[in-house]
């Protein structure tokens, strides 16, 4: 099972993004996008919400809570 940090660095490089760049798509501190992808820091709910939309995925497979990544609506 994938880690929360995981996750993250495998959606930002599908999106081919660099760290710096993704931290500015998410509108957060470079340093805190690194803290998210190095010790899997868990983030702030409002920061959690800007990664789920901007990737389009689940709340709960940022979490770890389930293996479907699909964002049901």
């Amino acid at each position: 099972m994938m880690l929360f940090n995981d996750r993250v660095r495998l959606l930002r490089k599908e999106k081919g993004l660099k760290q710096v760049e993704a931290a500015q798509f998410l509108e957060i501190s470079y340093r805190n996008y690194q803290r998210l992808e190095a010790d899997g820091e868990k983030p702030q709910y409002d920061t959690l919400l800007k990664l789920a939309n901007a990737y389009d995925v689940s709340v709960d497979w940022l979490m770890g809570r389930t293996e479907d990544r699909i964002l049901h609506r």
